[in-house]
């Protein structure tokens, strides 16, 4: 079915579940209190997470305690960096609670290796601290903390196999607990190493990841997991990168199914146009593979969506500078082709709008440009999918058949095969109806749905706290 008539569907589709509840949802909205419309949220089914970064999802209480369990790290041991006998070391912010695993550990001089401690080893400072260092949780922390300062102190530890994938199975039933049917993750396996250094096969490391999502823990989350091959924009050598990953990625398409270029686009060599005649090269070898790529995450006007369009992407991750390039805009509007992945905590954080208020997220949904939302480095933000949902429903004052319409969204513009795209559709609108039923069923007045809200007992993390006060421990 063509991508346009499908999504007028969606629309139709959802404004359909939408007629008997919206006004309940108004007086819901009305007359819960923040920890009600929070716990509401919480419950309601909301598709999928399209635009995640696995290595940045992860939150860093999961990871300590996958770090320092061997039955889930593969027997590893990881150290982290307290001391510093280099005053330049010292003042470098990159190399406080830098974690590395033993065969790096083993590698260091005597002298260096004082300098770091196994991280069960920690003091209870030093933890809160390795905890706080994996996060943007203080005032001032921002984009250059964020991509320049937390993802060198993790580096080394990213290529134990085990930790991705036990990271990925916890958020997978986090996000399965919060009402997600569908994550399409930012996941690879090139680079991964044993416990002595040595190189995993591609291969092998492929199956052991399937061998652990058909796993009984992870198919009793009720979620299906798609990943895509992401290809760093401004290295050096990323359009041989990139070739190699469209193969890769063409030969495992069971489960990739899509390819992403990621990192910060103020960087200044990884352009969009710089990968048109790569991808056209690709294009002539390989069967059409989605692309999902990062575009307009950028303080000025560039023509980085339009360009980005011309690669042939059909989803765009942040679009945050959108409206300042008119014609594009006008083209997302009536082409109803493109979906922009919407990510409000990360573009506030990193202070690309650092005023929610003058996002352009509700001109995007409100003016046919098809949307969604996303948690995009959520571990990093200390945050989760009802967050986003809690942000953009009391900014923008969301109406039922929008929320809906996102989650709707999220599934028909995923890259999932048709058929597990089918299935995720049908389970959505199932849940829907059920939620509508639960909360608005003409036996359920008002006060009697605000008491289920209240008994309710939704897991919110530390950005929740910060931002509304809310706690539900």
């Amino acid at each position: 079915m063509h991508l346009r008539l499908l999504s007028l569907l969606v629309v139709c589709v959802a404004s359909a579940f939408a007629g008997d509840f919206s006004q309940r949802f108004e007086e819901l909205k009305s007359h819960a209190t923040p920890a009600q419309l929070y716990a509401l949220l919480y419950d309601l089914p909301k598709g999928g997470d399209l635009h995640n970064h696995s290595g940045g999802s992860e939150l860093p209480e999961w990871r300590f305690a996958i770090m320092t369990d061997p039955k889930r790290n593969g027997g590893d041991t990881f150290y982290t960096r307290v001391r510093f006998s280099s005053p330049a070391d010292a003042i470098d912010p990159r190399q406080r609670y830098r974690t590395i695993r033993r065969h790096h550990y083993e590698l260091l001089s005597p002298e260096v290796q004082k300098e770091y401690v196994r991280l069960e080893d920690l003091t209870k400072a030093e933890r809160a601290g390795w905890f706080a260092a994996m996060k943007l949780d203080v005032s001032g922390e921002g984009r250059d903390e964020f991509f320049s300062v937390i993802w060198p102190r993790l580096g080394p530890a990213f290529s134990n196999l085990h930790v991705a994938t036990e990271l990925l199975v916890e958020n997978l039933k986090a996000f399965g607990a919060e009402g997600l049917l569908y994550l399409e993750t930012q996941f690879g396996v090139h680079g991964v190493t044993d416990n002595d250094g040595q190189m995993i096969p591609i291969d092998r490391a492929v199956d052991f990841v399937k061998q652990r999502l058909a796993q009984p823990d992870v198919v009793a989350t009720g979620m299906t997991v798609r990943f895509q091959k992401t290809i760093l924009r401004f290295a050096p050598n990323a359009e041989q990168s990139l070739i190699e990953n469209y193969q890769f990625v063409h030969n495992n398409r069971d489960l990739w199914v899509g390819i992403n270029m990621a990192g910060i686009e103020e960087n200044g060599f990884g352009y969009p146009a710089r990968f048109l005649a790569t991808y056209r090269q690709l294009r002539a070898k390989y069967p059409t593979l989605p692309l999902s790529i990062h575009g307009g995450e950028m303080d000025g006007n560039d023509s980085h969506i339009r360009d980005t369009l011309l690669l042939g992407a059909t989803r765009i991750g942040h679009g945050v500078n959108l409206l300042k390039d008119p014609d594009t805009l006008l083209l997302l509007q009536h082409s109803q082709r493109t979906l922009v992945e919407v990510n409000l905590i990360s573009n506030r954080l990193l202070e690309y709008t650092p005023d929610l208020t003058q996002h352009p997220f509700p001109e995007f949904l409100r003016t046919g440009v098809p949307v969604c939302l996303n948690t995009d480095d959520r571990g990093m933000w200390d945050s989760n999918m009802t967050d986003e949902y809690y942000t953009a429903v009391t900014t923008f004052n969301l109406s039922w058949d929008e929320i809906v319409q996102l989650g709707r969204n999220s599934l028909t513009y995923s890259f999932a095969p048709p058929a597990v795209k089918t299935k995720l559709l049908a389970d959505y609108d199932a849940r829907i109806k059920a939620f509508e039923e639960k909360y608005g069923a003409e036996d359920v007045p008002l006060s009697a749905a605000l008491g289920q809200l209240t008994r309710l007992e939704p897991v919110a993390y530390g950005y929740a706290k910060r931002t509304w006060g809310l706690s539900f421990d």
